[in-house]
């Protein structure tokens, strides 16, 4: 049976972020898996309260997000408490999550990143094997 898969993306910088999901759904592919569903949420910090919410629903999760260094601590605080509560909730949950929330100082940098949803992606898979 193919696992349910979940793919939570941020809208914002949605020209990055499409080319995150085209990439890990490829990845998905390339496993079988070609009907993950995804969810749509604003930004990087919403990304953990939805898998929060369907945590129960489905057997691994991916989140997609970019998030690009501007003139404030606001991106060390929000990079940090994503993957903070990333973390959290795959091992309470026991359930993969692969994080493809990039983190970039400049636009210029997300080009050389977008294989970031395919790693994801096969690591989501890697580890839903282990038994």
């Amino acid at each position: 049976m193919k696992p349910k898969i979940c793919i939570i993306i941020s809208t914002y910088n949605s020209d990055i972020t499409k080319k995150l999901l085209f990439s890990a759904k490829n990845e998905l592919k390339r496993y079988g898996v070609t009907k993950a569903k995804d969810y749509k949420v604003p930004g990087a910090f919403e990304i953990p309260v939805a898998i929060a919410r369907l945590a129960k629903k489905y057997d691994a999760f991916i989140a997609i997000g970019c998030i690009i260094k501007g003139q404030t601590a606001n991106f060390n605080l929000i990079s940090s408490a994503v993957t903070d509560a990333i973390m959290h909730l795959s091992i309470t949950n026991k359930k993969p999550i692969g994080n493809s929330i990039i983190t970039l100082f400049n636009r210029n940098q997300a080009s050389k990143r977008y294989n970031k949803g395919k790693e994801a992606a096969n690591a989501v898979m890697e580890v839903l094997k282990i038994k």
